[in-house]
């Protein structure tokens, strides 16, 4: 699942909800939404500073009209999670039983499978 990505801006400690990205060609900085993933060469920014961006003289801001949002787990995070949980929760063939574990299930590093009990 992802986690919360914060303002780019220095000291600031705000969870971002904009995106920053230039288009140096046009002398234009874009504010617009959160990306749905980290992109070199843009900054995330709070809603503070997303609103109060400035930019060099000859420049112009091009910005998201509306309100920004903080980003809110998606279903595809939830399933990721699952899937993840899913593949570590199976067990190995070659990993030896161990007998401190009520019901007979296995142990894998930190995690333990347990059989599913409506199988016999």
């Amino acid at each position: 699942m992802r986690s919360v990505r914060r303002c780019s801006r220095s000291g600031c400690t705000y969870p971002a909800v904009a995106t920053l990205t230039y288009a140096y060609a046009d002398s234009t900085a874009v504010v617009g939404p959160l990306a749905s993933y980290v992109e070199p060469h843009s900054y995330d920014l709070c809603e503070e500073h997303a609103m109060r961006l400035t930019v060099p003289k000859g420049w112009h801001v091009v910005r998201h009209e509306g309100e920004f949002s903080a980003a809110q787990p998606s279903e595809d995070d939830l399933t990721a999670l699952a899937e993840a949980v899913r593949e570590a929760g199976r067990t190995d063939p070659s990993a030896t039983e161990n007998p401190g574990v009520r019901g007979g299930g296995s142990r894998r590093g930190h995690l333990r499978a347990l059989p599913d009990p409506g199988k016999d």
